[in-house]
């Protein structure tokens, strides 16, 4: 079984990604553009973007930037993660994507979340029509669990129709992926897109001191649920160990973080963001770190690592 993910013309996908989260919010087009030549400059050629982001601008704005090599690119957007993953949302949500994007198809098409409510078959079954009319070549999954992603593997043979790529979030304070999700997409051959593999920007050590004008230093200063999400102690203590580490090696914070998430398998590609040129940078330069064995054990030993998935541990070597 060979998935490796590919452009319309055969090239392979890059080491990293590009999340376009922030095109037309706190990016704008300028500022958007610049972005994307340096990524485009770096070789990233996997871009990523969702149908509820910027309500459309993210999805408009990459269109218009990829009109000219499209087919060099691997292309992704998401589906249903509000509405449900029925049939009329799923359908109606990627033609507003396709038409924002300027394209007949998507590479990859994500279910953004998964739907308790709705019937994962006929959700599939949907899909499977839509990829056999030639509207996405992919199916990826975001936000789903280890188990969720095996009943979509396993109902999905009946449609021919297997996920290729998973998007769990991972970083280097949020390691719980590698409990199940990361060992289950190995052994299936599932690639894996990480986002936010700088902590909500925690693992830059932007957040080590409390800014002097109190200003805003990002969005764990700005967004409630990103501050419950990164608001342990011992997150912040392993952000400040990292950075520390960075400055004994003379590169940035973020460089290792980008760099660590990566390392942990071959077919493991960083979804990287930025809201500017100068912010986004650090995280290109990983594509410049040589992350031998020793380095990402050192970098592994900044943080908890999660228990296995046993109630036996006291029995483990």
């Amino acid at each position: 079984m060979n998935t490796d993910l590919i452009s319309l013309d055969g090239t392979p996908a890059s080491a990293l990604a590009f999340g376009t989260m922030q095109f037309g919010g706190r990016a704008n087009a300028a500022q958007s553009a610049a972005m994307y030549d340096a990524c485009r400059t770096a070789g990233i050629t996997h871009f990523d973007t969702a149908w509820v982001y910027t309500d459309g601008a993210s999805e408009e704005i990459l269109g218009q930037l990829i009109r000219d090599e499209r087919d060099s690119l691997l292309i992704a957007t998401k589906v249903a993660y509000i509405g449900g993953a029925g049939p009329e949302n799923i359908r109606r949500q990627l033609d507003q994507s396709r038409t924002r994007l300027g394209q007949d198809m998507v590479d990859i098409l994500y279910l953004h979340r998964y739907d308790e409510e709705m019937d994962l078959r006929e959700t599939l079954a949907c899909l499977a029509e839509l990829r056999a009319a030639g509207q996405f070549r992919y199916l990826g999954l975001s936000n789903f669990a280890a188990w969720q992603v095996m009943k979509a593997i396993q109902i999905g043979q009946e449609f021919d129709l297997r996920p290729a790529i998973l998007q769990p979030m991972y970083s280097l304070i949020k390691r719980q992926a590698e409990v199940e999700i990361l060992p289950m997409c190995a052994d299936q051959d599932i690639a894996v897109a990480p986002y936010s593999p700088l902590g909500g920007g925690m693992l830059t050590g932007k957040y080590a001191a409390d800014p002097t004008d109190g200003g805003s230093r990002g969005r764990l200063d700005e967004d409630p649920r990103y501050r419950e999400r990164y608001g342990q102690r011992w997150m912040l203590d392993s952000a400040s160990a990292l950075s520390g580490l960075a400055a004994e090696l003379g590169v940035a914070p973020a460089s290792l973080a980008v760099a660590w998430a990566a390392g942990y398998g071959q077919r493991v590609t960083p979804i990287i963001s930025a809201r500017t040129l100068a912010q986004l940078r650090p995280s290109l330069a990983a594509l410049d770190i040589e992350m031998t064995p020793a380095l990402y054990d050192r970098i592994s030993a900044l943080s908890p690592r999660p228990a296995p998935a046993t109630d036996r541990l006291e029995e483990q070597a």
